[in-house]
């Protein structure tokens, strides 16, 4: 990386902040999530595919031409969702390529920018009546001004609505079936308000039985999945209001880049090598939930996948029963699976594999 901007102290202080936020999976999971910080006409934003958690020990910062990024904005100029060729190559020694949502934090006046996918927040912008949820939550919050956007393909499309509906001087957004960001002239400045949103915001989750997971291990033997890393994200099969909410359809785009579209619910009394058929659209479920047993992964899927169960889980148990559900249509699950920006982020975001 560029020698100068490390020693820059706002910087080192958004890395510092990112590598907290990536490390706490009800703040953002796995590769997803991004931050950016705006220095003499560069905009440094995280790589595609690289985790947050990861932002004290690796480079995964790509440095920007902004104004370059945003005159494409401002003709809207369809190649503006074809990131990498605003990235100041001279300055990216890792050929690093930028995170698919580089156009939001380009079209954002603020000079540091998180974007996080928050449970809590998830758990309310899926929801029907996100507007008056989030408004009844930051009443009397002086120095947060928030729109609500609605939902839109994440990167350029994500981008345009923003601009056609973010209110002035708005320094919060909420994503419709997507997540969070919040925007400010410093990090400390972020980092605070953040804190405050992501407060406001928190809702207690369901309890949920605890999954019986030597009776799931021999439930799985034989066949091709296995069980998840986090025995939280067993919650899902085991609380029946979650399980309600979950089999209703996707709630975000994450969920089905890692996950597939929807969620694919075992037979009753399906035992080893019979899960093997159990299919999603493109052949054998990435996860599979068994009622009233718990979730299971295909053994191809990595840490991604591991991420994205647990937040799932995170995500039902924290949306009222009952609550009105605006989910993603068969066409929006389509356009993010056929996406190659997000087909490229999978063959990234592995970490390391699953045992």
């Amino acid at each position: 990386m560029n020698s100068s901007i490390d020693r820059d102290p706002e910087f080192k202080a958004l890395l510092a902040l990112s590598a907290s936020l990536g490390r706490d999976p009800l703040r953002t999971q796995a590769a997803g999530g991004n931050t950016s910080f705006k220095r003499d006409g560069v905009m440094w934003v995280k790589a595609s595919g690289r985790w947050l958690a990861d932002a004290l020990d690796e480079d995964i910062m790509v440095p920007i031409d902004l104004a370059a990024m945003r005159d494409a904005l401002a003709s809207n100029d369809s190649s503006a969702d074809d990131v990498a060729r605003f990235v100041d190559q001279a300055r990216n020694p890792e050929h690093l390529r930028p995170s698919i949502e580089t156009s939001v934090h380009a079209c954002l006046p603020h000079a540091v920018v998180v974007h996080i996918h928050c449970v809590d927040t998830i758990a309310l912008a899926v929801r029907a009546d996100a507007e008056a949820a989030v408004a009844e939550r930051l009443r009397g919050s002086g120095g947060i001004e928030w729109s609500l956007v609605p939902y839109r393909r994440p990167g350029l499309p994500l981008a345009k609505a923003i601009g056609a509906t973010m209110k002035s001087g708005a320094n919060v957004l909420v994503l419709a079936n997507h997540g969070l960001v919040v925007a400010g002239q410093s990090v400390s400045e972020v980092a605070e308000r953040l804190d405050r949103v992501c407060r406001a915001f928190a809702a207690k989750p369901r309890n949920a039985p605890r999954a019986d997971l030597t009776k799931l291990e021999k439930a799985v033997e034989g066949s091709a999945y296995r069980l998840p890393t986090s025995a939280r994200a067993h919650a899902v099969a085991l609380d029946e209001a979650s399980r309600s909410i979950v089999r209703g359809g996707s709630l975000y785009p994450d969920h089905v880049i890692f996950l597939g579209a929807g969620v694919v619910e075992a037979r009753e009394g399906a035992l080893g090598a019979a899960f093997d058929s159990e299919g999603g659209r493109d052949g054998q479920a990435p996860m599979l939930l068994l009622p009233r047993l718990g979730v299971v992964l295909h053994r191809s899927t990595n840490k991604s996948a591991d991420a994205m169960a647990q937040c799932l889980a995170d995500v039902a148990a924290r949306i009222e029963p009952g609550a009105v559900i605006q989910r993603l249509s068969s066409a929006q699950e389509y356009e993010l699976s056929h996406w190659e920006a997000e087909k490229y982020r999978q063959t990234l975001g592995v970490r390391s594999a699953a045992p």
